[in-house]
């Protein structure tokens, strides 16, 4: 399994580009950090693709509140954590987040 993710503005209607994001796997109560990245000029993080993740849970953190503070706007939401299940290693899972500094809303799908 890999995942990718895309990040879009809906206050400006674009790409969120250059948002910093974690990807974490649950571990023994906590989370484990797996990878980091920045969004391209698209919104998107593909550098996890060559990721090969296991079954079980797995989070997105993005950064909200340094990509808003660079725009000159205060978040009501410093970070936005996106968590979902690996079901199948052989599928690949894309996360997609809509942000604002006020809300935020997304979608999880996955291809085999």
């Amino acid at each position: 399994m890999s995942v990718s993710a895309q990040a879009l503005d809906g206050v400006f209607g674009r790409p969120a580009a250059g948002i910093r994001a974690r990807l974490e796997r649950a571990d023994d109560g906590g989370w484990k950090p797996v990878a980091d990245a920045e969004s391209d000029p698209d919104g998107h993080i593909d550098d996890w693709a060559a990721e090969l993740l296991e079954r079980g849970p797995y989070r997105i953190v993005f950064d909200s509140d340094h990509y808003f503070s660079g725009l000159g706007v205060s978040a009501a939401y410093p970070e936005i954590a996106v968590t979902f299940r690996v079901q199948d290693e052989s599928d690949t899972c894309q996360v997609q987040v809509l942000l604002t500094p006020y809300s935020y809303s997304m979608y999880f799908g996955t291809r085999g």
